[in-house]
Order: structure tokens, then sequence, then C-alpha cells
């Protein structure tokens, strides 16, 4: 119950604040408009990652009060919204936002968990005892982290349902981990953004009503990253390195192959493209929604074997 209510709370918010967040993208031309990268062939809305952002906050202020989570979210995640909401609107007039703000504003928000000392701390040996990592290591580790998980997530948003559903799997996964392991605080932020996702989702599925933007995307991405090092990577053992890894594994193995494929064909790194997985699938032949399950169904078998890791540690 203590994990529910608090998934409840999120869950009905958000469901509450996207049609506004809708009506008034639509009102102010706020919309993703079809290019020739893009699958959609209307403009949609894209001011959904407000809508999960202010249930979030919210949900995470009654029920963790001022926590490190909350302080790190609030100050962290509302820095990544609003450049996000800035990029978004460049997006809506077909223009270009730069790379450099956007890598600034993400280097200092991973360095916000780091300040509320929710941090990678070392590795426990296997013959006992703990190897803790210099300060500075441990800061950097975790910083690269974060930064790391939240373009992931921002790369795999490119069909609808896509990136809030395997962020639903994954919070979820990460939400089992941290009741198994005791870590209350850590349970009811992952609870938190499964109902956000799950509310979000009901208007994102196929065909969408409304995307989350880079905004939502990598907003969501930094709450991930900050519930795993929370969770099972704070004073984390070889093993339980895997668990996050692997609750988080489809944006993970997207993000090596979509690299692999740029480093080869000789492109930027940060560069858009087609060469995401659910790219490559569609491709093939699958429909959207054929690809969004095939898609979830990994981060599920992902998400079992990240589970099976936490039941075989306790």
């Amino acid at each position: 119950m203590q994990s529910f209510i608090p998934l409840a709370t999120s869950f009905l918010l958000v469901l509450a604040l996207v049609p506004f967040a809708r009506i008034l993208a639509l009102r102010i031309g706020f919309v993703d408009r079809p290019t020739g990268r893009k699958i959609h062939k209307r403009p949609i809305p894209l001011m959904g990652g407000a809508a999960i952002y202010i249930g979030c906050i919210i949900s995470l202020l009654l029920y963790d009060g001022w926590s490190s989570r909350f302080i790190t979210v609030a100050i962290g995640g509302t820095a990544i919204l609003i450049i996000g909401l800035i990029d978004d609107w460049y997006k809506t007039k077909a223009v270009e936002f730069s790379v450099w703000p956007r890598i600034i504003v993400y280097i200092l928000a991973a360095a916000v968990p780091v300040w509320q000392g929710i941090q990678i701390t070392g590795i426990s040996k296997v013959s006992g005892g703990m190897y803790v990592f210099p300060a500075g290591v441990g800061a950097i580790a975790t910083m690269l982290w974060v930064f790391g998980i939240m373009n992931m997530i921002n790369f795999i948003d490119g069909v609808d349902g896509l990136a809030s559903g395997i962020v639903t799997i994954s919070a979820f996964t990460l939400l089992v981990a941290a009741l198994l392991a005791g870590e209350e605080g850590t349970a009811v932020m992952a609870a938190i953004v499964v109902g956000a996702c799950a509310a979000f989702l009901v208007f994102n599925y196929y065909p969408a009503r409304i995307f989350m933007g880079d905004a939502g995307a990598v907003f969501l991405g930094y709450v991930l990253a900050v519930l795993a090092v929370d969770g099972t990577l704070k004073r984390a053992t070889f093993v339980s390195i895997a668990v996050p890894v692997l609750a988080i594994g489809v944006p993970i193995l997207d993000t090596v192959i979509v690299f692999g494929r740029r480093l080869l064909s000789g492109k930027g790194l940060h560069r858009a493209d087609k060469l995401h997985t659910h790219h490559t699938l569609m491709r093939w032949g699958l429909s959207q929604t054929q690809t969004v399950s095939f898609m979830y169904l990994i981060g599920v078998l992902f998400s079992l074997l990240s589970i099976i890791l936490v039941l075989a540690m306790t």
C-alpha cells in the first residue's frame, strides 16, 4: 500500500493533466510537425513532458517530502525540463537548437544527485568487505551513468508509446528491486514514475494524441538513472550492477547498436538518423504496434532477468 498510493496519485494527476497540456499545445502551436525522419503524418501536441513532470514532482513532494530524491528531481529535473521545452519549441519552428546548451545543462543536472549524496560509492568484494571508490571516481561514475541514461531514453522515443512503455517496465522493475531490498523511499519514487508513465501511455500509445518531447524523455531518463543509483548502484556488488543495467536494458542495447552503426558509417554520434532498433524493425515490415510490442517483450525479458538476480541476492 505504501507504494500503491503514490502510484495511484501520480497516475491520476498525469491522467488529468495531459488533456490540458494537449489543448494548450494546440492553441499555441507547440506541435511536432512531420519531417522526412518522423513517422507520424500530422502535427502532434508536444507538451506531454510537462504533464509527466508536474505529476511526478507533486507526488514526490507529497509522499517523499524534502528528501534528497525530491531535491535532486526538483532541481536537476526542472533544469532538464526547461531546456527540453526550449529544444522542443525550436523543433516546432523547424529550427535546430544548438547541442551545447543541452549538454551543459545535462552535465550540471547529472551533478545534482552527487551533491545530494546519491552516488555510486564502491563495489563489494567477492571475498567480503567493500572497495570504496575515491570521491572523485564515484562522482564521475555517477554523472556518466545519469548523463548516459538521460540520452538513451530520449533516443528510443521515436515510435508511439515506446519510450513511455519501456520506462514503465523499467521503473516497475526497479520498484520490485527496491521493495525486495527494503528501500522504501526508492520504492515510492519508482512507483510514482510507474504511475505517471502508465497514465501518459493512455494518450501516447498508437495512434498517439500527444508526445512527451525531448523534455519528457530526458526527464524520465534522469529520474530512472537517479532511481538506479539510489537503489542497487549506491553500494553495488558485482552481481547487483547487472540489475539496473538489465532493468534499463532496451535503451542501453539500442544505444550500443546505434552508436556502433554510426561509427562504422562515419556519422557523428549525436546526429539524428533512422538507425535505431525501432526504425529497423519497421523497415522489416512490422507495424508501429508490432514494433512497440516486440520492444516491450524484450524489455519484460530483461526485467525478469533483473528480478531473478535480485531474488538470488536476497
